[in-house]
């Protein structure tokens, strides 16, 4: 899709290009393209420019993988009571997602002996009396203190409702 104006050309995506367009010729780093509506096309691009564009995708593409979250299930989808995944790793900062699915009420309250030195488990961890109690609802938290951390359900702990996420 382009817009063509007297002053400027823009290009805003390369989507909605046309079969049946005549083919492009490259000459030298100008390329020129017709289609029956624009007689010419011209775009210039300076490696430079390109290398500017990957830098800017690849930057991109880091923050995005930053602020992803793991989704971890509060009971199986067939009614067991376990978290899914039970065991799992995340990076330092990155968003964990507690959300309820079957089997509820449910918490998460990690254990206060099996977390690394110096994390506050008050800080982390549901209150045993705070239950999530609907189809969907969520806890999220983000540990940023490496090492092992072991959490359970507390109505379902007796019931092997136990996980662990290990911090890298």
């Amino acid at each position: 899709m382009a817009t063509v104006t007297s002053a400027a050309v823009t290009v805003p995506t390369f989507t909605g290009l046309k079969a049946g367009a005549t083919p492009a010729r490259v000459v030298g780093s100008t390329m020129k393209a017709s289609a029956s509506a624009v007689p010419n096309l011209s775009i210039k691009a300076t490696l430079k420019d390109v290398g500017v564009a990957v830098a800017a995708t690849a930057a991109s593409a880091m923050l995005a993988s930053n602020a992803m979250a793991i989704e971890v299930l509060l009971g199986g989808d067939d009614g067991s009571l376990a978290f899914v995944p039970s065991s799992f790793s995340v990076s330092s900062g990155e968003k964990i997602v507690f959300k309820n699915n079957a089997g509820f009420p449910h918490n998460v309250v990690f254990d206060e002996d099996e977390i690394p030195s110096g994390v506050d488990v008050s800080k982390i961890s549901m209150s045993t009396e705070d239950l999530l109690n609907g189809p969907g609802e969520t806890y999220a938290i983000t540990l940023t203190e490496k090492g092992t951390y072991s959490f359970y359900c507390s109505p379902h702990q007796g019931a092997g409702m136990v996980g662990q996420v290990t911090v890298n």
